[in-house]
């Protein structure tokens, strides 16, 4: 059987799979099993943020194998403790906690803001506010977190204690003084809902009321963070800093991680045994994560704001164009064409795009090189010209 088959066969049926099989790539191009070119706009959903085979990644990840591959968390390594500290120090946050994937870092983070307000406000008090068209994992709890009844469709019960708004002050207000309040849990770009950055006054209130009444703020920057929207966090486009960040996709470069990141106000909420995770600091994973993270540096963020305003600025001169939204490489597109259908036209030209919802969506690796950007965003164009 070939590919297609062996997939039709014995994986389970969860994925809409483009009709493409990868088979090698270096940078931001990609080549199928007939030797087709593709250059990628989507990094494996926002994951292999410097492309393909890079070479310093590959180094780095490669050395650790050399020395060991696994150790238990009951034991310390260095990979695992250096990306804590360079992560601290490069947000102001206080500890990580390591996991497997933007879900995990999630439910950990909602333990942390639970177990803090039970600390302070009593048992009763664990209801967690998110937005709608919120997406924040596939796990029971994190789907009950999403703000998307679509996803919660033949999984019921989930996990009760979230309560979905929208990003106004005034509805933000309102569900405060109507649930007792945990914490609050925001994408500052809203991926999966629609590429749609969160209203400054919203951020700015939120931030404010959660010093005044106390109450955990929730960034969850899986998608956004590690200098996707030209910052190294998304939060830090705000003014603002959140009590706890979640991230994974692009921190590891393309192996599986996820961090949580705690401040001060929960930096020793867990005690041992309250939480774990078996693969959690896996030193070959954190040392990817290393090398991502150091080179995430003011020139290269300075790189990607420079190549969103180009993009922004050739796609809004489209008619056919209704809205291009987001932040940095983050960017959604509505047109006047249906969205996957776009997506299928710009692979048969040999270029790779994301939707979400009614938008194409970019996710380009940070380094993607200006020419072959130029190029990905002509054919692009090309499509939505019709």
């Amino acid at each position: 059987m070939n590919v297609f088959e062996l997939d039709r066969t014995y994986v389970a049926n969860t994925y809409s799979r483009f009709p493409i099989n990868i088979v090698n790539g270096e940078g931001s191009l990609v080549w199928d099993d007939s030797g087709k070119e593709y250059i990628d706009l989507g990094t494996g959903i926002g994951v292999n943020i410097f492309g393909y085979s890079d070479k310093e990644w590959l180094a780095a990840v490669t050395d650790q194998l050399s020395r060991f591959q696994h150790t238990s968390n009951l034991y310390y390594s260095r990979p695992c403790a250096e990306l804590a500290g360079l992560l601290c120090s490069r947000t102001g946050l206080k500890k990580a906690f390591f996991s497997n994937s933007g879900a995990e870092a999630n439910e950990t983070a909602i333990k942390a803001a639970r177990k803090y307000a039970a600390d302070r406000k009593g048992s009763d008090c664990y209801t967690i506010l998110t937005l709608k068209n919120s997406f924040h994992g596939r796990t029971l709890t994190t789907l009950a977190a999403t703000g998307q009844e679509v996803f919660h469709s033949y999984f019921q019960p989930l996990t009760p204690g979230f309560v979905h708004i929208e990003p106004t002050v005034s509805e933000l207000r309102s569900a405060l003084c109507e649930n007792k309040v945990a914490a609050v849990m925001v994408e500052i770009i809203r991926g999966e809902g629609g590429v749609l950055p969160l209203p400054e006054d919203f951020v700015k209130e939120l931030y404010r009321l959660s010093r005044e009444q106390d109450f955990i703020l929730i960034a969850d920057e899986v998608q956004t963070g590690n200098g996707r929207t030209g910052s190294l966090y998304g939060y830090m486009n705000y003014g603002i800093q959140p009590d706890i960040v979640t991230t994974a996709k692009g921190i590891g470069g393309g192996l599986p991680i996820g961090v949580t990141l705690l401040g001060e106000r929960v930096e020793d909420v867990f005690t041992p045994g309250l939480n774990g995770s078996t693969f959690g600091g896996n030193p070959v994973s954190c040392a990817g994560a290393i090398n991502i993270v150091s080179r995430i540096d003011d020139s290269l963020l300075a790189g990607v704001r420079k190549k969103s305003e180009y993009i922004f600025s050739r796609l809004n001169e489209l008619p056919s164009v209704k809205s291009v939204c987001g932040m940095g490489l983050m960017i959604g597109i509505e047109s006047e064409l249906d969205a996957k259908q776009a997506a299928l036209s710009c692979l048969e030209r040999g270029v790779l795009v994301l939707t979400a919802k009614n938008k194409i969506r970019l996710l380009p690796a940070l380094n993607i090189p200006d020419g072959q950007l130029e190029r990905a965003v002509d054919t692009l164009i090309s499509v939505l010209k019709g």
